[in-house]
């Protein structure tokens, strides 16, 4: 079979022809050029965050609907022509891998000891869960971090602003002001620049990401904290037979959260409630909720527990590139200290 061709005119004034690939490569396509895709259904699909083919194309056609509120059969027709026109390929050497990691932003705690714990502090474009008992000081590093994003980046800062979506009812304008002040920071500039929505169960937990989106197309995002994160879920699917489809929306809710933070380059903090394990001999039973799926999702797992003196030590017990280790935190007024 002939590949088609393109004929053009080199310097010499004569014509040569130009595979189609070549110039294919050089025009990328956009969701536009899918078969079937009007301005309304390319608006929808965009607005459900599907800004690329790759996104499209490595979907089901069933979570396409209900995410871009679609049929079905029209899903279906769309993933097939995504799959046709997105680059799959998708590999890049180590080199290339490694630039791109340059990208990558290091958020201050406040602790110098924490930071080192975590290689220069919290990374961008991860997922780092928080676990521990109650009064554990949670919400509170959920708090100065919150601050910390204001920051300029020379001040340990990200310079960008917050998403806070709140499950427990426990986050508090005046702890912010409180720690903003201790910063130097203007407490009511802080307030204006940290977002923040109740909700109120795992459906709504779930549209609030789905906002965020939405938002986030006009406010510079750089860090989004749920606290709690398994809250709602552990209330609402309870026994063992609800556990499947637990997982499955918990799944769904932590993939939304690491696409927002690989496009805004951007940090998601997750707090997470425990339980006790009462088959533990010996050691610390305390287990963190959420099993396998919060697990394999987090990039970062610190584990927070009470110490001596109001201090806590926080462990980090899971990351890519890190060894396991401790730190010790003091929650003082002016947020967390060494």
């Amino acid at each position: 079979m002939a590949s088609k061709k393109k004929t053009a005119t080199n310097m010499d004034g004569e014509e040569e022809d130009i595979p189609m690939a070549e110039i294919e490569e050089e025009e990328e396509a956009t969701i536009e050029d899918l078969p079937g895709v009007g301005p309304a259904t390319a608006e929808k699909l965009k607005e459900a965050g599907f800004d690329d083919l790759l996104a499209i194309a490595v979907m089901s056609p069933t979570e396409l609907a209900e995410q871009a509120e679609l049929g079905e059969a029209v899903s279906s027709k769309i993933i097939q022509g995504a799959k046709k026109l997105a680059n799959i390929g998708g590999f890049l050497s180590g080199s290339k891998l490694l630039d791109r990691r340059k990208q990558v932003q290091k958020l201050s705690s406040g602790s110098s000891a924490l930071d080192e714990l975590l290689g220069g502090g919290f990374e961008t474009q991860s997922i780092c869960e928080v676990f521990g008992e109650f009064g554990s000081g949670k919400t509170q590093i959920g708090h100065q971090l919150a601050v910390n994003t204001l920051m300029p980046l020379d001040q340990g800062g990200l310079a960008g602003e917050v998403f806070y979506i709140d499950t427990e009812d426990t986050f508090r304008p005046e702890r912010i002001a409180q720690m903003a002040e201790a910063v130097g920071m203007d407490p009511e500039d802080a307030l204006e620049r940290i977002h923040v929505a109740r909700a109120y169960n795992s459906a709504h937990q779930m549209l609030l990401v789905d906002e965020i989106k939405r938002m986030s197309k006009t406010i510079d995002v750089k860090l989004i904290i749920v606290d709690s994160l398994t809250s709602h879920f552990r209330a609402e699917y309870v026994g063992r037979g609800m556990l499947a489809p637990r997982q499955q929306k918990l799944n769904r809710h932590l993939k939304e959260l690491k696409q927002l933070s690989d496009v805004h380059n951007a940090l998601v903090l997750v707090t997470n409630q425990v339980m006790s394990n009462p088959g533990t001999m010996w050691g610390d039973p305390t287990k963190a909720i959420g099993g396998h799926i919060v697990g394999h999702a987090s990039t970062f797992r610190l584990y927070l527990r009470k110490s001596k003196g109001g201090r806590r030590v926080a462990r980090l017990i899971d990351s890519p590139n890190l060894p396991e280790g401790d730190a010790v935190i003091s929650v003082v007024s002016e947020g967390i200290r060494d």
